[in-house]
């Protein structure tokens, strides 16, 4: 029987820009630097693990 750890798993969030307040779903583990699609406002930066999110963070999805 396989256990997977749930702390490990990785997972979507909502968030909301700072700017325009456009809310859009990044990947919380993001390898390239994440834009607001519609202002262009960096939400998220990589950072080799857990991306950097400068955004609000509304919820998250597992």
């Amino acid at each position: 029987m396989v256990v997977l750890n749930r702390e490990n798993r990785s997972s979507f969030v909502k968030v909301k820009c700072p700017d325009c307040e456009n809310e859009q779903i990044i990947f919380e583990k993001a390898s390239t630097v994440v834009d607001c699609i519609v202002c262009g406002t960096v939400l998220a930066e990589t950072t080799g693990g857990k991306a950097l999110i400068k955004a609000e963070i509304v919820s998250q999805f597992e």
